[in-house]
């Protein structure tokens, strides 16, 4: 812990940067990742990493109190900049809850406690009206969210829990508690034989190609691509464990949702929510 509420802080990720900016304190940003979209303003701080990389001399001069980084995929950027004197909080979250402890930490980190329980109210708030239009499902459409094409990597953890919020049921719900993407890999074959419904794909750093979706072996005869059920949703806005997935992601899905179960969104985004209409896609894999 840091011994006062930190004034220079650098992210690099992107869901702690839009956190803090939520939270009314982006001035003290002083540093972001690259792949930094949301909200606009922060890309014009000084981007010093990618995401398992990092410009550490960049880092080091902007003297910040508080290097913020996510999970042992920046494990060596952590130990670096610990090794140069730096505090540095590494978070880990992979579901829901994780999400809002990770930002309530954060919030009583900066001394925004208060501001903090509010967001946090109102972002649960954002979820159940999700889950309560969800409800006036006839059904629950099989949903098969597909992280990364080759090897075939299924959503992690969050991103089925928001399906599910969303009005989705998950097709492969085994996996829910696998957080390494090497756990996550499945089958082909497999996917077929459990006939989603929906599939989703965000593939990381990459287009998704709907036409090699629907040209699987055994895929042609899913639900989802005889009935034209194949999408994609911007990682950005779904795989980013932050205030994004929990806001316009879940929203892209029960939207998603609310078209093949044939019923009229009743939790639709406000436009203003997505925060980052005018910048062009970028995303990254983080699993």
């Amino acid at each position: 812990m840091v011994s006062s509420a930190p004034r220079r802080i650098v992210c690099l990720t992107e869901e702690t940067t839009e956190t803090l900016y939520l939270l009314e304190e982006g001035e003290r940003v002083v540093g972001v990742s690259g792949y930094t979209r949301r909200p606009p303003q922060a890309r014009r701080k000084p981007r010093v990493s990618a995401f398992t990389t990092a410009n550490i001399e960049a880092i080091v001069a902007l003297q910040p109190d508080l290097v913020l980084t996510f999970s042992d995929l920046q494990r060596d950027i952590t130990r670096e900049l610990v090794g140069r004197g730096l505090t540095v909080f590494n978070f880990n979250q992979r579901s829901v809850e994780e999400i809002f402890e990770m930002m309530g930490m954060l919030a009583r980190l900066v001394g925004a406690g208060a501001r903090g329980a509010v967001l946090e109210a109102e972002l649960r708030a954002g979820l159940g009206a999700v889950a309560s239009s969800a409800a006036r499902f006839p059904h629950r459409p099989r949903v098969f969210f597909e992280e990364w094409p080759e090897p075939l990597i299924s959503g992690i953890r969050w991103v089925e829990e928001l399906t599910v919020f969303a009005g989705g049921t998950p097709i492969f719900p085994e996996l829910l508690a696998a957080s390494a993407a090497r756990e996550r890999i499945v089958d082909p074959a497999l996917v077929a034989a459990r006939d989603p419904e929906v599939i989703l794909a965000s593939w990381c750093g990459r287009q998704v190609k709907k036409e090699t979706i629907r040209s699987r072996p055994g895929w042609d005869a899913t639900a989802a691509v005889r009935n034209g059920h194949v999408y994609e949703i911007t990682s950005t806005y779904i795989l980013q464990p932050g205030p994004a997935a929990l806001t316009e992601g879940v929203r892209q899905l029960h939207q998603l949702l609310c078209h093949v179960a044939g019923v009229d969104p009743a939790a639709a985004p406000a436009p203003e929510e997505k925060m980052d209409h005018e910048l062009p896609s970028r995303s990254y894999h983080r699993t």
